[in-house]
């Protein structure tokens, strides 16, 4: 079976080899029509204004250029603390990707946990869920996770995430790259944030940020850090410190695997074993026995996943070893005070709804 770590490998250029040269061919000749289909759709909606429809309250999409995670979570989260904290109403908006019928998806089950009091509501259609999340749940503000691609709906603020760690999927299109889009979407945005930034140097981050300008130069540009905030288990927490020097085994079905393992890395732990799932994984009964295995066959002090992952399992251990996530928390590194003036103005005009 090829799997999503197959098919990071192969794109990224990491497996060599006659076969992987093969379908990096293959990949090529498919990332032509597809690139071309997206490109005519960006160009009907760009000149086509009618084609996106507004809303009556302000609508933030929080969305990325590329498959996989970069951050859109712990965003969602920054923003919603901001939103209450002005006595603001807002609603999440997003697709439901994996969904069971009448079940919400890890995601919405992550953020349900973290943020209680708000309302997430789940539909393909955006624009339905949009005019939903105002007469049902009397939004002030939407939030649209993960839908910079999806322009039916129209937004007041547009807010790109680039991972320092993969910035640029690879710099190809799906299906021969990670890209949704070739890279000139950017100009789209209004603010561009580099998530995980402090796990690469200055001048990296500049070569990105340069990058970015020549598309986007107008663009408000921040920098952020997912920062460790705990280790939060089923039915008790830990000091994320406590990972430091702990050997420990690790896994994830999330769009970065290498983004969740840089971070546990970041704190200090010793990983002596770690697996990665595909993106939105469903852990099925026999999953969770290979993981119990895998844990009896390695001396390790616990085992670590992340709070998308916890969400969907109900235990607390695997073979006797502890089971946490790790909680992390957007951090502000660079752009803080124009990033903060775009939301102070989307709160103003919320806070003016009748």
């Amino acid at each position: 079976m090829f799997s999503s770590q197959d098919f990071r490998e192969v794109v990224s250029g990491k497996r060599k080899g006659p076969l992987a040269t093969l379908i990096r061919v293959g990949l090529s000749l498919a990332e032509i029509p597809y690139t071309f289909a997206v490109r005519i759709r960006n160009r009907h909606y760009d000149l086509v204004a009618t084609k996106s429809h507004r809303v009556s309250v302000p609508v933030i999409c929080i969305g990325n250029l590329t498959m996989g995670g970069t951050g859109k979570t712990p965003m969602v989260h920054f923003l919603a603390k901001l939103f209450q904290q002005r006595g603001i109403r807002m609603t999440i908006v997003s697709r439901g990707y994996r969904s069971a019928a009448d079940d919400r998806n890890d995601e919405a089950k992550e953020l349900s946990e973290k943020l209680p009091a708000v309302s997430h509501i789940q539909n393909p259609d955006r624009l339905a869920a949009a005019h939903q999340a105002i007469e049902k749940c009397n939004a002030q503000v939407i939030v649209l996770d993960d839908g910079f691609q999806h322009r039916r709906l129209a937004r007041d603020l547009d807010v790109v995430l680039i991972d320092a760690l993969e910035p640029f999927g690879f710099g190809r299109v799906f299906p021969r790259g990670m890209l949704r889009e070739p890279v000139e979407g950017l100009k789209r945005a209004q603010v561009v944030g580099l998530s995980r930034a402090n796990l690469i140097s200055t001048n990296q981050r500049a070569a990105i940020r340069q990058r970015v300008q020549k598309v986007s130069p107008d663009a408000c540009w921040i920098e952020l850090a997912h920062s460790p905030r705990e280790l939060k288990g089923r039915t008790s927490r830990r000091n994320f410190s406590d990972l430091k020097g702990r050997r420990i085994l690790a896994f994830c079905g999330i769009g970065n695997p290498v983004g969740f393992r840089s971070t546990l890395e970041s704190c200090g732990a010793i990983i002596v074993g770690f697996r990665e799932f595909p993106d939105h994984h469903a852990f099925s009964r026999d999953d969770v026995e290979a993981l119990r295995t895998w844990a009896k066959e390695n001396d390790s002090d616990m085992v670590v996943c992340t709070h998308k992952d916890l969400v969907k399992l109900d235990i607390d251990d695997l073979a006797e070893m502890p089971l946490f996530a790790l909680l992390v928390e957007l951090k502000l590194l660079k752009g803080r005070s124009q990033f903060i003036e775009h939301l102070e103005s989307i709160a103003q005009a919320a806070s003016s709804q009748p």
